[in-house]
């Protein structure tokens, strides 16, 4: 007895001297280990946009033909993917997000939502009234509607289960983020940095659709879930506390308060730290004479405990923000060398042009170059303080207000925007659909007026002058040197999310509404393409179904590079810039709204 008594405390003691690792949502993440599964917007928890699937190969890609196709009724830009689970397939839309839950083994429709969305929403959502998808997790489909309600429906029935209010709509504060579920928690973020919105992310329970917690992006400490001797962030060269009123520090006055900092992108989760990561988007106004100092922690990557929302680390990559470089592209997250290092990396490819490299466990910074050798507004980034080193000549505060500042590179929706990156395992290579765009940029006083735009630039964009003349690159990438590998030249930006696969193939698509596979390899080498029926910003994902492989991706031109299309506008200025640099498109697409599902023959 006694011995048993002493194992017992033994085997008690080695339990607790065990490194504790907190689990993901089992349901999900069972979901999400079988590749027939297209469970999660980018295919698992880690953003990494990558499948184990190999049916179709670089061998046999050139043989896709298409399987079947889906209208979703709705007409605007289709951004994110559908989602797979156990043979069902759910679709999204753009306003009024509508949802689709289709039987693959009979392509009918199962069940159908559509919400009642007060049409007052949409001109209230500046960049098009896209939604990036669903998320999936225990029997439930969530659905992160424009006019901010999150809503729970379940999966088998379309049936809702609960709505939570997410923000107020009337005020700017819109979504168009796709929610995504870590543990018993789905995350949100919020949208409206250009209506002065303050930005924040939230989690709800996935039972109850009660809050958990929300922490914002600029302000107090306690309201951003900072504390200030725990949370640390990048200083001198080394992790350390971000100390006592870090952010109101940086802001004039409350400028804070409609200061920005949206969180309208893509999430990620690592288990092994129970942290959420993630960015914040443009301080508010566009106009940064009307708000000096860092304006933190705008344009920054958070990490988060997904429990509690406490603040990990955080990092600001572009302080004082001048040119609407919005910092809410993904994190991914991955295993890789960095300088000969095995490191638990973070990499993500920010608007400003720059692509970081990370330590996540601690926000240590480790690799930050240009990803697009046009990017000129700074010329590099000190890795001791952090900073990007600014060029004065396209400085748009040291300009000043009424002052057009000319040929600023990138423009404003970045050399990335929101579409994803994907990361090849095998390759170690990261795959980045990139903007190859410049600007003018000249900003004005404005004042701000609670549900009215809050602005205060003028801007017009061109194709990056002394290259291949296009405005696009796909690009592979080596994030532990900081170095491009490949490019392969497109004539408009990139605005499709990108997919890698065990078969060797790296896919996405392309404004004028191109599918296109190439080697991963080699991505200079076309495998194959294939014009869909209108542009596409969507993000290519596959499934297997039946002992077969699919490969789909939504076409339907918008977003912020087909705004003038789909939402009619004309003048070059129009769109925040964006209708004179992409006016040509409309001579190669028009709007359109569906899905294409690809296959080898029988």
């Amino acid at each position: 007895m006694k011995t048993q008594k002493f194992m017992l405390r033994s085997l008690s003691a080695a339990a607790l001297a065990l490194p504790v690792v907190a689990s993901a949502n089992a349901d999900l993440e069972s979901k999400i280990a079988n590749p027939k599964n297209w469970a999660a917007q980018a295919g698992d928890m880690f953003n990494q946009r990558y499948s184990k699937l190999n049916q179709i190969n670089t061998s046999n890609v050139g043989k896709l033909q298409v399987a079947w196709t889906f209208s979703t009724g709705v007409l605007r830009g289709h951004e994110g993917s559908p989602l797979v689970v156990d043979g069902m397939m759910y679709l999204h839309s753009p306003f009024p997000n509508k949802v689709f839950a289709i039987n693959l083994d009979t392509q009918k429709i199962v069940w159908k939502h559509e919400p009642k969305q007060d049409p007052a929403v949409i001109p209230q959502m500046c960049c098009d009234t896209v939604n990036r998808g669903l998320a999936y997790a225990e029997g439930k489909i969530f659905l992160q509607q424009a006019d901010s309600n999150l809503v729970a429906m379940d999966a088998k029935t379309g049936k809702v289960l609960w709505t939570a209010k997410n923000g107020d709509p009337k005020l700017g504060a819109v979504n168009t983020n796709a929610p995504h579920v870590f543990k018993d928690k789905v995350i949100t973020g919020i949208s409206g940095g250009e209506w002065g919105v303050r930005g924040y992310l939230a989690a709800y329970d996935i039972n109850t659709g009660k809050q958990v917690w929300k922490g914002y992006s600029t302000g107090p400490d306690a309201e951003m879930l900072i504390d200030p001797n725990k949370t640390t962030t990048w200083i001198d060269g080394k992790v350390q506390p971000v100390g006592k009123d870090s952010s109101l520090k940086t802001w004039q006055g409350d400028q804070w308060k409609i200061g920005g900092g949206t969180t309208w992108g893509w999430y990620s989760y690592d288990k092994a730290t129970n942290s959420v990561y993630y960015g914040t988007g443009n301080p508010s106004t566009w106009n940064p004479s009307q708000r000096p100092g860092d304006n933190k922690w705008s344009m920054s990557i958070w990490s988060r405990d997904v429990d509690t929302g406490k603040v990990n680390w955080v990092y600001q990559m572009t302080p004082f923000d001048e040119w609407d470089f919005d910092g809410i592209n993904e994190m991914i997250l991955a295993d890789i060398d960095v300088k000969g290092k095995p490191t638990k990396a973070l990499v993500h490819f920010d608007r400003n042009g720059f692509a970081y490299t990370l330590d996540r466990t601690n926000g240590a910074l480790l690799v930050a170059e240009k990803y697009d050798p046009k990017v000129n507004w700074a010329t590099h980034v000190d890795m001791k303080t952090g900073r990007p080193q600014v060029v004065s000549k396209y400085s748009t505060a040291q300009n000043g207000p009424d002052v057009n500042t000319k040929g600023v590179c990138p423009a404003a929706l970045g050399s990335k925007d929101q579409q994803p990156a994907s990361f090849d395992p095998n390759t170690k290579l990261f795959y980045v659909p990139t903007n190859h765009v410049c600007m003018d940029y000249e900003p004005f006083k404005v004042e701000y007026v609670a549900g009215q735009p809050y602005v205060g630039a003028t801007l017009s964009m061109f194709p990056a002058p002394g290259s291949h003349g296009g405005m696009g690159n796909y690009i592979a990438w080596d994030a532990g040197k900081g170095k491009i590998v490949q490019s392969k030249p497109e004539k408009f930006s990139v605005w499709s999310g990108a997919l890698n696969t065990a078969g060797g193939l790296s896919c996405y698509g392309t404004l004028e509404g191109f599918f296109k596979c190439v080697d991963a390899k080699d991505i200079t080498k076309e495998l194959y393409k294939f014009r869909t029926p209108s542009g596409i910003i969507g993000n290519v994902f596959t499934y297997e179904h039946k002992g077969k492989q699919y490969m789909g991706v939504f076409s339907g031109i918008g977003g912020w590079a087909g705004i003038g299309m789909a939402a009619g506008l004309e003048k070059d200025t129009d769109g925040l810039g964006a209708v004179g640099g992409y006016k040509e498109l409309g001579q190669y697409t028009d709007l359109g709204g569906s899905l294409t599902i690809f296959a080898l023959p029988n």
